[in-house]
């Protein structure tokens, strides 16, 4: 009975958050889909990863990572320059 009522939460907290629904939805297209591909599950892990809403804080993230990665390969570049003119290897 307590594995009942734990099945039974957890399938409402799926349900409440959406996860139900999204998964219904990709594997209905899968299901319609005329040409079935190789793999149902890079199918799966493409239309679950485009189906995502984009977070406005991933999206700040990854900018954050951009800009850092050329501020490192600036300072690369300096360390570079600096060793020459000392000499130092």
């Amino acid at each position: 009975q307590a594995a009942d009522s734990k099945r039974e939460q957890f399938r409402r907290y799926l349900e409440k958050s959406g996860v139900l629904d999204t998964l219904t939805k990709v594997l209905v297209a899968l299901y319609e889909e005329p040409e079935k591909p190789n793999s149902a599950l890079d199918f799966l892990k493409h239309h679950l990863g485009v189906s995502a809403p984009e977070n406005p804080e991933i999206e700040a993230l990854r900018l954050e990572v951009a800009e850092m990665k050329e501020k490192y390969e600036a300072v690369l570049e300096e360390n570079k320059k600096l060793k020459t003119k000392v000499k130092v290897y």
